[in-house]
């Protein structure tokens, strides 16, 4: 990948194959996000359809020479794949194109591994990247003869050095998992701390750049780090967020975003992170209310929530971005419901940038805080489901 202390982007071309799914970005918008968040400047674009995957080079031997032939006009330096690669076949189109080839994978862990700050976010993004490196030693290793083993001259066969480098890795994997549990006992003790304190637990979730920091930062007047871009927060931020129609607060936590093909080894590797959203009383789900995909966004968020246990956590809607929606499509009223997974649950219009229908979301928060927390002998306390909208 570049180098992101690099004066200048580095020329890449996009390529993506169309194998029939449902959710192919045929403008490959997301991976040119993702190319220009990572310090990559997308140069040009290629996509083609196949009914299978080339098991040599994926895209076929007719295609990769356009590819190559491309990347001569243009002057790129560099192939990003929208679709994940096998080792063999990443080997095998670097050696036909002449030039580093990577995938959608590798670049989510690149930004990552630029965006993290804090210990834990490190680790994590450590061990994806080790991961992900261990089933590609075969790439850069290939040309090393086999090391000869024992102490003279006549010593046994010995090991290879990508064996001497695969159990390197796979000892940094384990030292690196230990340390990360070490981090997951410590946030665990905390989250007792604040259970025994009768603390509700909201938890931010949503599709990367739905503007979950930025809402943040709206409500708990913080500084977190916000900004129109994938990935713009990866560690977890809490804070207390003091709800006056409740008259007490709350706990209130900002969390990494999920995208689409997120790799499950990332999803692996943050899974103290995502334990925030696991053990919340409440997920307050941001979506970006002026992409035309948000269906698919919101899908895919619930799918990363049904991996890590949080599927059954209740749900708030977020329609957020309001004032990014033309007059004439806004909607009539600032509260509803929305189905979700077959239920109907409540959604709230926002603007977390400019602050309209946040005193909405902030009464329908604090009527949640209050049914959840009150005694379950006070006959009054009412239940603790997602209260609907009243008209």
């Amino acid at each position: 990948m570049t180098d992101k202390n690099s004066p200048a982007p580095t020329p890449v071309i996009l390529v993506g194959v169309d194998l029939g799914g449902p959710h192919f970005d045929a403008d490959l918008e997301e991976l040119g996000l993702l190319a220009e968040t990572a310090g990559l400047a997308p140069v040009a674009r290629i996509t083609c359809k196949r009914k299978a995957p080339d098991a040599a080079l994926f895209v076929g031997s007719g295609k990769a020479d356009e590819i190559r032939f491309m990347a001569e006009q243009h002057g790129a330096v560099e192939v990003l794949f929208d679709q994940s690669l096998s080792p063999a076949q990443q080997r095998n189109l670097e050696r036909h194109l002449g030039l580093p080839v990577n995938d959608r994978t590798l670049l989510i862990l690149e930004i990552f591994a630029q965006r993290a700050r804090s210990f834990e976010g490190r680790l994590q993004v450590e061990l994806a990247r080790l991961q992900y490196i261990s089933t590609r030693l075969v790439r850069r290793w290939s040309h090393l003869e086999r090391q000869r083993g024992g102490i003279g001259a006549r010593g046994g066969p010995g090991e290879t050095q990508i064996e001497l480098d695969r159990r390197m890795i796979g000892e940094s994997i384990k030292r690196t998992k230990e340390r990360l549990e070490k981090v997951k006992r410590q946030r665990s003790t905390q989250r007792r701390q604040r259970e025994r304190r009768d603390t509700f637990n909201i938890s931010l979730v949503g599709y990367t750049n739905a503007g979950k920091s930025t809402l943040f930062n709206a409500l708990v007047k913080a500084r977190a780090y916000a900004a129109d871009q994938l990935f713009a927060t990866l560690d977890t931020t809490t804070r207390q967020l003091y709800l006056g129609e409740a008259g007490r607060s709350v706990s209130l936590s900002d969390t990494v975003g999920f995208i689409r093909d997120l790799p499950h080894g990332l999803i692996d590797a943050f899974q103290a992170t995502l334990q925030e959203a696991t053990d919340a009383d409440l997920l307050l789900h941001v979506v970006d209310a002026a992409n035309p995909d948000y269906p698919e966004q919101l899908n895919e968020v619930l799918r990363v929530l049904g991996e890590i246990g949080a599927a059954d956590v209740p749900q708030l809607l977020v329609f957020n971005k309001l004032d990014a929606i033309d007059e004439a499509q806004r909607p009539l009223q600032a509260l509803d419901t929305y189905e979700l997974a077959g239920r109907q649950v409540p959604r709230v219009f926002l603007s977390a940038r400019s602050g309209e229908g946040l005193p909405v979301l902030r009464q329908q928060l604090a009527a949640l805080a209050l049914a959840h927390l009150a005694p379950a002998t006070d006959p009054a306390a009412g239940a603790t489901e997602l209260a609907l909208p009243s008209s």
